[in-house]
């Protein structure tokens, strides 16, 4: 750099003194362009006119106002420091329910977050460990639904409601239900509500609440709820007990469910409950990001796909008790500890050595009235199980 300035220097001096540019820019391999542009630049009185200085406008068009930067700082600040969601999206959430005009674009507001240094995580990457678990597809929609039941929940009034969420692991579509306990009738009203809006999975993900399995007094007894599922070839899975990680999707679904509409919207009746629902449950499937999905909405995720979904074939949702199904199949994953006992909903089983602290996938086949036992997708025993 210090060469350059040099020359430059030496050949608006050889300019002034009289010698012909032709000659100069021969000399040293430079333009006539290149030569007036510095001579035209020579200031007697400035020892810095042979500097190089920056073509960057000094006004940009379209940069980001000064306080609309400063309150996407202030929004994520407040988010982090109330350990919630913190990332683009969720600021953007914040700001539209602020009222911030002008709404910036969530890439912009990406760009913010990059140049002040506000990306780190509170914790790093899950790496995952230890003993292998056996994972459903999720590479269609539909393919895998992950379902739970959250509450009870408390509204003015006071008004006590649960709240029955669904997200497909695919696209990261939701489905919402609210209802006013988790009876086996308020759940099957629910799944066949979501069901209709979201369509049929293949696969259904739960935990071992009551409101899905049944009871315990009675383990081989088929609950409202697999009854809805096994009718509709739909088959439930549920994960190891005491072990809420293993859906993790729906997990995390509901702290932004907490977050953005539980603690958000002001509601006192069930009437305004329900359009709630169905407004929270349409806004993030229209409008949230994943950058899993690309930057894409769940809605557009679906579209991109081009898959068929499958949905209920009667209008009406089931009211009457169902009979038992006489086809289908129901699974639990479970983790055999050191004496070598599956656990069925309370029934033990005894089970081969091999199987000792190894998740393993116990289906039961509600045609044949058998419980088979899976580990790695090699059968490894195989009961007698009359339903009731």
């Amino acid at each position: 750099m210090k060469d350059e300035v040099t020359q430059r220097m030496r050949a608006v001096q050889r300019f002034l003194a009289g010698e012909k540019p032709e000659a100069i820019c021969a000399s040293i391999g430079r333009s006539r362009a290149w030569l007036y542009r510095w001579v035209n630049r020579y200031d007697a009185n400035d020892d810095r006119w042979c500097n190089s200085q920056s073509t960057q406008p000094n006004n940009v068009a379209n940069r980001t106002p000064y306080e609309i930067e400063e309150i996407v700082k202030m929004v994520r600040l407040n988010l982090y420091n109330q350990d919630l969601f913190c990332g683009a999206q969720a600021i953007l959430w914040e700001l539209e329910d602020l009222g911030v005009n002008p709404l910036p674009a969530l890439r912009t507001i990406n760009r913010i977050l990059n140049r002040n240094g506000l990306t780190h995580r509170r914790t790093g990457k899950y790496e995952p460990k230890g003993t292998p678990y056996p994972k459903l597809p999720a590479l269609l929609p539909n393919q895998t639904h992950q379902m739970d039941m959250v509450g009870p929940c408390y509204l003015t009034g006071p008004l006590r409601f649960y709240g029955l969420n669904v997200i497909d692991a695919a696209t990261a579509r939701c489905g919402l239900h609210s209802a006013l306990s988790k009876a086996g009738q308020d759940v099957v009203d629910g799944v066949w509500s979501i069901w209709s809006r979201l369509g049929i999975p293949d696969n259904l993900q739960i935990d071992n609440a009551m409101s899905f399995f049944g009871s315990p007094k009675y383990p081989r007894a088929t609950s409202q709820f697999i009854r809805i599922c096994l009718r509709n070839g739909v088959e439930p899975w549920f994960i190891p007990m005491s072990e809420p990680w293993r859906n993790g999707m729906i997990e995390q679904f509901n702290d932004h469910y907490q977050q953005k509409f539980l603690c958000k919207v002001f509601m006192t009746s069930t009437d305004e409950l329900r359009s709630g629902t169905l407004a929270f449950e349409q806004r993030h499937n229209s409008r949230y990001r994943y950058s899993k999905l690309g930057g894409k909405t769940p809605l557009k995720a679906l579209t991109a796909t081009q898959v068929k979904l499958r949905f209920p074939v009667q209008e009406e949702k089931p009211q009457q008790r169902m009979q038992k199904p006489e086809t289908g199949r129901y699974h639990l994953v479970r983790l055999i500890r050191r004496d070598l006992k599956l656990n069925i909903f309370g029934e033990l089983f005894s089970v081969p050595p091999e199987a000792k602290l190894e998740y393993v996938v116990a289906t039961i086949d509600v045609k044949e009235q058998k419980l088979k036992l899976f580990l790695d997708k090699t059968q490894v025993d195989e009961f007698d199980y009359k339903m009731r």
